[in-house]
């Protein structure tokens, strides 16, 4: 065997050494085994022909509803992100609008008591100035004759 085969060195370098190897000549059943051109095709009869048509159809039929399934879950999915934004902005536009009423609210509690208060504190005012007038009129019985003509 080792007469069959040769070893022939081709290159060295720092990277590794070539070789190339020759195998001796075999016998001619070998050749026979491995012929060179290439097997004849079997004769395809029509009904295998249709057979593997009808095969292609339903891989093609089978791939299209795939690509449906998953476009539909798709748009499902899309569908539930958006009822999702919807629900949450609704929930954030009524806090909102909860909140800017009681903002109002408290707003408008604090007027009114700050315009009750105001007109406690003129009440008060007008009720000093009308004791003011009194001691005036019963001081000066005189000043009051001239500032009435």
């Amino acid at each position: 065997m080792s007469d069959e085969i040769k070893v022939k060195e081709l290159d060295k370098r720092a990277s590794g050494t070539a070789y190339e190897v020759i195998l001796g000549a075999g016998t001619q059943d070998a050749k026979g085994e491995f012929p060179l051109s290439a097997p004849k095709k079997k004769d395809v009869s029509l009904e295998e022909i249709q057979r593997k048509l009808d095969a292609a159809e339903e891989r093609r039929k089978n791939h299209e509803a795939e690509v449906l399934k998953h476009l539909a879950e798709k748009r499902e999915h899309e569908k539930e992100v958006l009822q999702k934004a919807m629900v949450e902005n609704n929930n954030f536009s009524k806090m909102a609008e909860e909140k800017l009423t009681q903002k109002m609210e408290a707003n408008k509690g604090n007027r009114t008591a700050i315009m009750a208060a105001m007109t406690e504190k003129f009440k008060e005012k007008d009720k000093k100035l009308g004791e003011v007038r009194k001691n005036k009129e019963t001081k000066d019985p005189t000043s009051e004759g001239t500032s009435e003509d």
